[in-house]
């Protein structure tokens, strides 16, 4: 594993934790994500930055790929505990079920659904594993783009 990759990543899954608990606040959320792909891209371009030299456009991408993975687990982490702890703050599966249209649990019922199984920690902790794994690879395109384009253009 690339050691610039290694530091870009943890400095870039910083700024990703500190965007997934900045997100909770309400309006804010709705632009963390795109800073987080933002961070991606710039944890890839710092990982290029420190590759000694002479670097290419491979050695970039794959330090940027390092760096936008290792990024993501730790928002991914830290977007799960946030998750979970929200969950559990906003009153659980009894507020979720609340919400929830009367007709719309009772249709779950009649086909044998249970709709508690949509409103417990576990389902949120699931739907947020699903998603930091997508997040991985979103990272990491993102990271190689950053680290290929910046060691292309900074070859020398």
């Amino acid at each position: 594993m690339s050691k610039a990759g290694l530091k870009a990543g943890l400095i870039g899954g910083g700024i990703v934790a500190v965007l997934q608990i900045v997100g909770l606040i309400r309006c804010v959320g709705c632009f963390t994500w795109l800073l987080g792909w933002v961070a991606y891209v710039g944890a890839g371009v710092l990982a290029a930055y420190w590759l000694p030299l002479p670097r290419d456009a491979g050695e970039g991408a794959g330090a940027g790929a390092i760096a936008g993975v290792i990024a993501a687990v730790i928002g991914g982490i830290v977007g799960m505990t946030v998750s979970g702890i929200q969950f559990a703050i906003t009153g659980g599966s009894a507020a979720v079920l609340s919400q929830m249209p009367r007709e719309s649990l009772e249709m779950m019922r009649d086909a044998g659904i249970d709709p508690a199984i949509f409103a417990n920690i576990g389902a949120v902790l699931g739907a947020s594993a699903l998603c930091c794994v997508v997040g991985m690879v979103i990272a990491a395109v993102l990271g190689a783009i950053g680290g290929a384009v910046f060691a292309a253009l900074q070859s020398e």
